[in-house]
């Protein structure tokens, strides 16, 4: 079994934000298997499904960003599932707009939803999906992760999430590393004008949302 969460803040109100990344490619993957996740469970929303022949569950904590440890230890003490089968999909300010990163391992770097998720479970030996939101040329930046997609980020974004999405994909499917290989690598030019570096390897930290 494979535990699959998205980081994100729960309300309308964040809905559509970039802070809220990690919950549209959790709606991208129960579109693909024409599900909605919908059911609840410690402090959750959930969707069952399967991928590749492995079980796997589709999970939004509900617990706010800053507290998404509680509900993702609560799974995997729950459902007996090892820390290298949980995969977890979240916003970076520290990658341009557009670019998917898979790490292994890693530390936080910064990111809060990320930070209490290692905290909890006391490890940081689980597959991350980084989706890049980029960094606002003006302005503070918990405004930028928590204000909507701009208009020319909204027009790529249904690829960029269709690509998270298969990032996912090939972690449960082929392994992290086929993943790393695949994914972290420049592809194409990102909106805003930010161009997605090139790098196959993993960076040293993602300095994301403080």
């Amino acid at each position: 079994m494979w535990l699959i969460v998205g980081l994100g803040n729960p309300g309308a109100d964040y809905a559509r934000s970039r802070h809220n990344v990690g919950f549209l490619i959790l709606d991208e993957l129960a579109r693909r298997r024409n599900q909605s996740i919908k059911r609840r469970r410690w402090e959750s929303l959930y969707s069952e499904g399967s991928l590749g022949g492995e079980p796997i569950t589709l999970i939004k904590p509900l617990s706010f960003m800053n507290e998404s440890g509680r509900p993702v230890k609560a799974w995997l003490e729950k459902r007996s599932v090892p820390p290298e089968r949980l995969v977890v999909i979240h916003d970076d300010l520290d990658l341009a707009f557009g670019r998917i990163k898979v790490l292994a391992r890693r530390g936080h770097g910064g990111h809060r939803g990320v930070r209490f998720i290692q905290e909890e479970i006391e490890t940081d030996a689980f597959p991350r999906v980084r989706v890049g939101i980029g960094r606002p040329g003006t302005g503070d930046e918990v405004d930028f992760v928590l204000s909507p997609f701009d208009e020319a980020e909204a027009q790529v974004l249904p690829e960029f999430l269709s690509r998270g999405a298969d990032a996912v994909e090939e972690i449960v499917e082929r392994g992290v590393g086929s993943a790393m290989n695949r994914f972290n690598v420049r592809t194409r030019t990102a909106a805003r004008g930010q161009t997605v570096e090139q790098s196959p390897e993993e960076v040293s930290e993602c300095q994301s949302t403080s």
